[in-house]
């Protein structure tokens, strides 16, 4: 269940991988085109308003002055020559003289001979008095100045039933007849219409221009940062030898030179790493390996003169007890350094059998004579296809840390979830001790991790959790510890039913059991130790009952 989160992941991130750039709304890419798009559009939207205005300005004087500058003239030439108080049907004859339907209408105030108003029209169904706004008649009929009876010629722009117009008016004089015209602006809207229809397209056009430019230019910039994007993936894989094409003078290709540089350093200083790390392990195995014939032969004689330790001088006899007790360190050191260099060197495999689990842990307490400390919560019948040695180390661990270093009670509970093929065992082993300090918990799995380093001395390697960890994980599996709210540690063993990695062939050097070593030499069982104490701060496993049959804890 534990590699459920990383594979989902992983899953995501090539879900993230194969969509397209534009399709992902963080994508750099899109950014930059809506940037280019954003600048272009307000651009476009600004040139083209400033166009827009700037030609209907222009389009409308010219129409205006154009107009404007006929009716003075027309009116100067028809209305000017009427007499005073002229007649309406004189007045009509100057007003047709003046408008005509493709010009401008026409209509003329006077007084007649009765002293009566007259308004001729050019057109009655087209230009009446009354389509005069009031305050355009007020503008023309008031005097320039106080000093002169001189009237100013005076224009608004007016929509009559949605249709733009220009009326103008003027009167001739003190005393002679007023004219007013009005100008249809249909032509010049229609003009300025198609203008802004022209700029919209173009603006459009530029927008689109934009894009594709943007485009071009995320496919030119992000290339080498996908293709730099892509190298340090691989290069955080471990394909140490990757390198980018370099080319150009630019800022990527600095970039991608600076990768390069910091690509050949790694692999330089990883190379020098393992080429030390290897060196070490050869040194630990085969240190350990030569050790262990002197040690079978000092063991032996350490047996003899435990035999013989009640017959020593008393004044002797605890120092043979001293001398037998650190050979069987010694001899439990090297045996757990060679399982770590197995470990080290991925030569470690898995010898599996389908085993009740409950069977397992049963037979673990029992060799360790640990039946009457340990409250035991296992269902029989919790079968898995596991590494039975394996088991039997782990157990062996994480039990006895929680005797030697926990309280009473020390509870071990099985439980199954999941099905029998993607299913998982879990193992807990809770007590009722002082729990783990914060700061040692990140590094209870740690090698050789001491909470009170002033404490160099301690009954255990201090890799008996550690081993534990490694043999979860190579039954793909996983080992937890926390502190329980109501006191005391949990450590939380998870096993899959059915294991993720090969069977080790049969006589591995790894499938050592019933306390044999890698090499099928017979260890020392006689005090069953395991691995080691947890070294001030509960860091590695736990040691054997004295005089009790059983392998030991990293067999």
């Amino acid at each position: 269940m534990t590699a459920a989160a990383p594979t989902a992941g992983k899953e995501a991130h090539g879900l993230r991988r194969r969509l397209p750039g534009l399709l992902r709304l963080s994508s750099l890419r899109l950014r930059l085109v809506a940037v280019f798009a954003l600048v272009a559009l307000t651009a476009a939207v600004s040139v083209s308003g400033i166009a827009y205005w700037l030609n209907r300005d222009a389009v409308l004087t010219r129409a205006q002055n154009s107009a404007l500058n006929d009716f003075r003239d027309s009116l100067q030439r028809n209305a000017a020559s009427l007499p005073v108080q002229p007649t309406c049907a004189s007045l009509n004859t100057a007003a047709n003289r003046m408008g005509g339907p493709d010009t401008y209408q026409v209509v003329l105030i006077d007084t007649t001979p009765d002293n009566s108003p007259c308004a001729a029209p050019s057109n009655r169904d087209a230009f009446t008095l009354d389509d005069v706004p009031a305050s355009l008649q007020h503008a023309v009929n008031t005097p320039h100045s106080k000093d002169d009876n001189r009237y100013h010629l005076h224009w608004e722009r007016i929509s009559l039933q949605s249709h733009p117009y220009l009326v103008a008016g003027a009167r001739i004089n003190d005393g002679g007849p007023t004219g007013y015209m009005l100008k249809s602006l249909d032509a010049e809207r229609k003009d300025l219409n198609s203008l802004a229809w022209s700029l919209g397209i173009a603006t459009l056009l530029a927008l689109i221009g934009a894009a594709l430019l943007a485009q071009a230019a995320g496919s030119t910039v992000l290339r080498p940062v996908r293709r730099l994007g892509e190298a340090a993936q691989r290069l955080g894989e471990g394909h140490l030898d990757t390198r980018l094409k370099v080319s150009g003078t630019d800022e990527l290709a600095d970039l991608s030179r600076t990768f390069n540089n910091a690509a050949e350093l790694l692999e330089k200083r990883v190379e020098e790493l393992s080429g030390r790390e290897a060196a070490s392990r050869r040194f630990v195995a085969d240190m350990s390996h030569e050790l262990r014939t002197p040690l079978t032969a000092i063991t032996a004689v350490t047996d003899v003169l435990e035999d013989e330790a009640e017959a020593l001088d008393p004044m002797i006899a605890p120092a043979v007890r001293l001398v037998v007790s650190e050979t069987r360190r010694l001899n439990e050191l090297v045996e757990t350094l060679m399982e770590v260099t197995r470990f080290d060197a991925g030569t470690a495999k898995l010898r599996v059998d389908e085993v009740d689990v409950a069977d397992m842990i049963m037979a673990c307490m029992d060799a360790r004579a640990w039946l009457d400390s340990v409250e035991l919560d296992a269902p029989r019948g919790v079968l898995a296809t596991l590494d039975p040695r394996r088991l039997d180390v782990i157990m062996a661990n994480l039990i006895g840390n929680a005797l030697k270093h926990g309280g009473s009670p020390v509870r071990v509970s099985l439980r199954k979830e999941g099905d029998d093929e993607t299913g998982e065992i879990v193992v807990e082993v809770a007590d009722h001790g002082p729990g783990i300090p914060a700061d040692v918990l990140p590094h209870v799995f740690d090698r050789f991790f001491k909470a009170d380093a002033s404490r160099a001395r301690s009954e255990g390697s201090g890799l008996g959790l550690s081993i534990a960890m490694e043999n979860a994980h190579i039954h793909g599996g996983d080992i937890t510890a926390r502190n329980s709210p109501a006191g005391g540690a949990v450590f939380t063993l998870r096993m899959p039913i059915r294991p993720r990695h090969g069977d080790g062939p049969e006589g591995s050097p790894d499938a050592a059991v019933d306390g044999q070593d890698g090499n099928g030499r017979q260890g020392n069982g006689r005090d069953g130790s395991g691995l080691g104490g947890r070294d001030e701060g509960r860091t590695s496993g736990a040691a054997g009952t004295p005089g009790s049959n059983g392998a030991g804890g990293a067999g």
